[in-house]
């Protein structure tokens, strides 16, 4: 989770769930035995009681973060519905105004971190929705539970420790810890170690208060960045077209070459504009092969990469950067086939899904729990396979009884 690693660190547990089921912990030990041999290990890392105690009083396991853990996603976005949604018209227009809104700020921490001013908004943006979603369920418990049940046990236990640092150190009272299920938190969702070694405390108060203070979580997400090699007054990337022939799949975001070497194999940039700098390291990344977009990426997007691990979300923050500074869409469309419908064709979708009365809410394009339902009441309907997916056929189906 993101420097909380959400994508790297969702996938990891989802892998290692259904081999850590409660019945293992519950039947070696009770949640109340497990937090009082877990004492001397908390003890010797420089806990005290008194904060030992008190984070853990009345606690018991929190149920959702096993099932959160165990979930198994029945849809999984491809990259075009992915950045669709975390680059939506609502968050570009949310983002101009926190823009706004913190104008003195940026302009410190762009001068102070040399980080662009909307690479920071653009990942309070994908990682909280501006701090309107930083994440409600209590990050020791979270943390806890995961260890209690073995789910990640050592990641957890890492992170439960250097939770109960901050407690103790008094950036924020145990109870107001709050996060997401696998202990992200704040404004831009830094795991409890990330915290500890990157937070700052902008307004000299004396906390490093990344859940309610903005000015002390936008900072700390540019100190992160900085320490992760970010180049000033440099871009993340740039879109390309790619010459006749060309086959993306045998290079990849991490064969580094100079744009001018790329630009010798016939790749160009969209629009064609020249690249500012020749000499600069960029991947080629293409994550839909010919058919899609495709982009030279430079340091800057590896410095987001340690942010977060997937490429999916640096590509999103990168273009949520651009998109706030004023740039258009991507020159080249996202591919649509069976099994991956266009942000336009996924409102449509729902459109006729709520004409059926089989919907109710936003037609928004994002497939959430109540499309994917409402898609598989469709599907029994016309007695088909029954999986939830959106795809063309039912599309066309619902566009025939429309």
């Amino acid at each position: 989770m993101r420097i909380a690693r959400t994508f790297t660190l969702i996938a990891a547990l989802l892998a290692l769930a259904a081999a850590c089921l409660p019945q293992q912990a519950s039947a070696a030990q009770t949640f109340a035995q497990w937090v009082e041999r877990f004492w001397p290990v908390a003890r010797a890392a420089g806990i005290k009681r008194e904060t030992y105690d008190r984070a853990f009083k009345g606690m018991t396991p929190d149920p959702k973060v096993i099932e959160a853990a165990n979930f198994q996603p029945e849809y999984v976005k491809p990259i075009g519905e992915y950045i669709d949604r975390v680059v939506s018209e609502k968050r570009i227009a949310a983002g101009k105004q926190k823009l706004e809104e913190n104008k003195a700020l940026l302009d410190v921490l762009e001068k102070r971190y040399g980080v662009d001013r909307t690479i920071i908004v653009a990942i309070w943006g994908l990682e909280s929705n501006y701090g309107t979603q930083p994440g409600d369920m209590n990050v020791i418990r979270s943390l806890a539970t995961l260890a209690y049940y073995n789910t990640k046990a050592s990641f957890a236990r890492q992170q439960l420790i250097t939770a109960l640092k901050i407690v103790q150190r008094g950036d924020i009272p145990v109870e107001q810890m709050n996060g997401s299920w696998a202990g992200a938190m704040g404004h831009t969702q830094f795991i409890p170690t990330t915290y500890q070694s990157f937070a700052v405390d902008y307004d000299g108060d004396g906390k490093r208060n990344i859940w309610y203070d903005v000015p002390d979580a936008l900072a700390s997400t540019a100190s992160y960045l900085k320490h992760a090699n970010w180049q000033a007054g440099q871009t993340w990337g740039y879109e390309v077209t790619l010459p006749k022939g060309f086959n993306p799949k045998k290079v990849s975001e991490r064969t580094l070459r100079s744009l001018g070497d790329w630009q010798k194999t016939g790749i160009k940039r969209v629009g064609g504009e020249p690249f500012p700098r020749l000499g600069d390291k960029a991947g080629l990344y293409a994550p839909a092969g010919t058919a899609g977009p495709a982009f030279l990426v430079l340091n800057n997007f590896r410095s987001i990469l340690r942010y977060n691990q997937a490429t999916s979300y640096a590509l999103g923050v990168g273009h949520l950067s651009d998109r706030l500074k004023g740039y258009g869409p991507f020159v080249h469309p996202w591919p649509t086939d069976e099994n991956h419908l266009s942000l336009d064709q996924r409102i449509e979708l729902q459109k006729l899904l709520v004409a059926k009365g089989l919907l109710v809410g936003d037609t928004d394009g994002i497939i959430g729990p109540a499309t994917l339902e409402a898609v598989k009441t469709f599907q029994r309907g016309k007695k088909m396979p029954v999986d939830g997916f959106p795809s063309r056929t039912i599309l066309e189906l619902l566009r025939k009884e429309g």
